[in-house]
């Protein structure tokens, strides 16, 4: 090694603290997470939310949700699956999930430098039986969330969720939406069922909260295809599983600029567009789906795009021993966090870095 250098980081590097960096950029991150004269605090202790946000459970009593930009928000609710149940526990799951952020170093992005958010707790539920009471319990709990100007970010949960805080998302204008999934979920009614989650979008179009011409869904696969003639009928357009390696990540953030515009967009992620060898944890597993680094790629694509609100949906923890499941979702979390984050300092005219 050429002494010089040697000597020059020896200089610089040694015997500095972790707190001690010198690029403006990593700088800026590392101060908010090193408290004077103290390292950062550990991962493991305190009480846990998500993404390590804080914690205001009575921010609804607020008009304006105590100033909030983001409110991320649990919703534990799986009584719409057709298959395996369990995503009741998700939320407590990806909660559990630790080191995620703060910092995207793709985006170069600190997004709780960027705009004030905070989780704000679980949607409260009535009933443990009822899932149409659950979802007017959904539909209750984000209007006046979204009238007040705040962005919901959510982790279910069945899919079946998405419907009813589209219902709130989009009651002014209906919005596009780019979808994750191994499945369309534009099924009819099912055994007398309306809200079950095989069919949110369907009726998310038909009740004019969504666009299904400005409506991109990613990851389909799987033995369900004939159930799914309402995306091809509709507009929706549909990049099946086995596309995704064949188009190349480029090409299909491409199509979904194309395709969402600049008009205000929704982003659901199911955890099953995930191949179950990195998201076994859900209920109906397809094998064939994206790898994380794809799905991370494609939503990093999405950066600028007019994000009104989020999801993660249908972890199903206990059918996954190792918590990839739940990592993976906290992960997807986060990037949409990232770009709501970027959207909101866009609209300020601050910097979005």
């Amino acid at each position: 090694m050429n002494e010089e250098k040697l000597s020059a980081l020896r200089q610089k590097f040694g015997g500095t603290a972790g707190s001690e960096i010198f690029d403006p950029e990593f700088k800026a991150v590392a101060e908010g997470q090193f408290s004077a004269g103290r390292g950062r605090s550990k991962p493991y202790s305190g009480v846990q939310t998500l993404l390590g946000l804080p914690y205001l459970p009575d921010a609804s009593a607020s008009p304006d949700y105590d100033g909030i930009d983001v409110a991320l928000v649990g919703v534990p609710m799986d009584l719409g699956v057709t298959n395996r149940s369990g995503s009741r526990f998700g939320p407590r799951a990806v909660r559990d999930i630790e080191r995620i952020g703060p910092y995207e170093h793709v985006l170069h992005r600190l997004p709780t430098a960027l705009c004030k958010a905070a989780d704000i707790g679980d949607v409260p539920f009535r009933s443990r039986f009822s899932l149409t009471q659950s979802h007017e319990d959904i539909q209750a709990f984000y209007g006046p969330l979204v009238k007040a100007g705040v962005i919901p970010l959510s982790v279910g949960g069945d899919h079946s969720i998405s419907y009813s805080i589209l219902k709130a998302v989009g009651a002014e204008r209906p919005v596009g939406m780019v979808h994750f999934d191994a499945h369309c979920d534009t099924g009819g009614d099912y055994e007398g069922a309306k809200f079950h989650h095989g069919g949110p979008f369907r009726h998310a179009v038909l009740e004019g909260v969504l666009d299904p011409e400005r409506c991109v869904q990613i990851g389909i696969r799987g033995s369900s295809e004939y159930l799914w003639e309402f995306s091809k009928e509709s507009g929706m357009t549909v990049i099946h599983g086995e596309e995704v390696p064949r188009l190349g990540t480029d090409a299909i953030i491409e199509t979904v600029r194309r395709v969402v515009g600049d008009g205000p967009v929704y982003i659901t992620f199911d955890v099953d567009c995930l191949d179950p060898s990195f998201a076994p944890g859900t209920g109906t597993p397809e094998v064939g789906g994206l790898t994380t680094r794809e799905a991370l790629d494609l939503l990093r694509g999405l950066d600028g795009l007019n994000i009104v609100g989020g999801d993660v949906v249908e972890v199903a923890p206990q059918y996954d021993a190792t918590t990839n499941t739940a990592h993976a979702a906290a992960q997807i979390l986060f990037e949409q966090f990232c770009l709501v984050a970027g959207r909101i300092s866009s609209d300020r005219g601050t910097s979005a870095t």
